[in-house]
């Protein structure tokens, strides 16, 4: 029986109504209800007595705390908790050892509900994690934050480590538009390195399906040239990009707690980073800092790069000015953004992958004379080809 997901109310009447009925032996329903008999005789007494209000689960406080926490370390608690008001038990307490002050997490998170400084909607259980890279570097992902509580067209932009969680780029950005982003990528790739990949989603400017581009951008082609592999999140599906999301989601809640940073934006953005990669200890990471797990790309930056060479041996074909691959005398749509390109040809039994660069762009089925664009992220245990 299921009653394990039940409100704990629910599951207990439904054990006194067949206990009262008598429609199994005692015995065997508790058995079935996960109890032991005297639980089971205790929980019948008490539905006789009060009815359901009698079966509801008790606290189980003791009427006098000998061990309560003095009201210093209260106050110190309190005291970091006004100045992250966005920082849950975990990562206070973390802070608090660091000054010497060692509380449990959950004598923290009691010294939060006495003052009232745990908000209904955060008492959640947190998100379960998905995929991890295995060392910094070969996965950034990025995505601009939704406009709430932000002043402009669009909300600042952020590039963040897939395994450290470290926030590379957190950027007031006036527009969307791929000069700007291009201008804080070059920026980043200058001081960290290149990255091994990046996960982006279906929005612009790193993804157009107009004009015949097929996905492609000229931002998206310039990162490709530097040899990234480039990751698409499934359409409608922002948990592909989990991280950033989390990330977003942390940074609604200091701008919600903290105030809006309307006079210097940026400023705010820059010490928020700061205190995100230096400062806050993440669960993920083992309460450690993102700092403490990233370190800079050895893969230097080429502002601009010579023409990209495939593996020795591989099959390249150009693509011509109508963005199309001759293939046997067939023209396959690939993309009017790769006119005059190279692009390789991989051979999987009856389907062609077209990959430009280290990027999978196409998948051309010859089976059923049909040309796929390539928008799903590929999965981390997915190898590439040798290019």
């Amino acid at each position: 029986m299921p009653w394990k997901t039940m409100d704990v109310r629910e599951q207990r009447v439904k054990f006194v109504v067949a206990a009262s009925r008598r429609e199994k032996p005692f015995s065997t329903l508790c058995e079935e209800f996960g109890i032991s008999r005297p639980t089971g005789q205790l929980w019948l007494q008490r539905y006789r007595e009060t009815g359901v209000e009698g079966i509801a689960e008790r606290s189980r406080r003791p009427h006098h705390s000998p061990r309560q926490t003095t009201c210093g370390l209260e106050e110190q608690v309190v005291k970091r908790r006004r100045r992250y008001p966005d920082w849950g038990a975990r990562k206070l307490q973390v802070l608090l050892s660091q000054a010497g002050v060692d509380l449990t997490r959950s004598t923290i998170h009691r010294i939060l509900l006495r003052h009232d400084l745990v908000r209904e909607q955060d008492r959640h259980r947190p998100a379960l994690e998905g995929f991890e890279r295995t060392a910094p570097n070969e996965l950034w992902q990025m995505d601009f934050k939704g406009r709430k509580l932000w002043e402009g067209p669009v909300g600042p932009l952020s590039v963040l480590d897939d395994h450290s969680r470290y926030v590379v780029v957190l950027q007031a950005v006036k527009s969307a538009g791929p000069e700007l982003v291009r201008e804080q990528l070059e920026s980043a790739f200058t001081t960290c390195g290149v990255p091994d990949g990046m996960l982006m989603d279906h929005g612009s400017p790193w993804w157009s399906a107009r004009g015949g581009s097929m996905g492609a951008t000229k931002l998206s082609l310039w990162l490709m040239k530097q040899g990234i592999h480039l990751h698409w999140s499934r359409v409608r599906h922002p948990q592909t990009q989990g991280k950033e999301e989390r990330f977003h989601g942390a940074l609604q809640r200091a701008l919600e707690r903290r105030g809006v940073p309307f006079r210097d934006p940026q400023l705010w953005l820059d010490e928020y980073r700061w205190e995100h990669n230096h400062v806050r200890p993440h669960e993920a990471l083992g309460m450690r800092t993102p700092a403490s797990r990233w370190r800079p790309s050895p893969r230097r930056y080429a502002p601009n790069p010579p023409p990209w060479q495939y593996a020795e041996g591989a099959k390249v074909l150009k693509v011509d000015c109508q963005g199309k691959l001759d293939r046997h005398g067939q023209k396959w749509k690939i993309s009017k953004a790769l006119c005059g390109e190279w692009a390789q040809i991989v051979r999987v039994e009856q389907r062609l992958q077209v990959y430009y660069c280290t990027t999978m762009i196409r998948e051309l089925d010859l089976g059923i004379q049909r040309s796929t664009i390539v928008e799903r992220w590929m999965p981390s245990d997915v190898s590439q080809p040798k290019l």
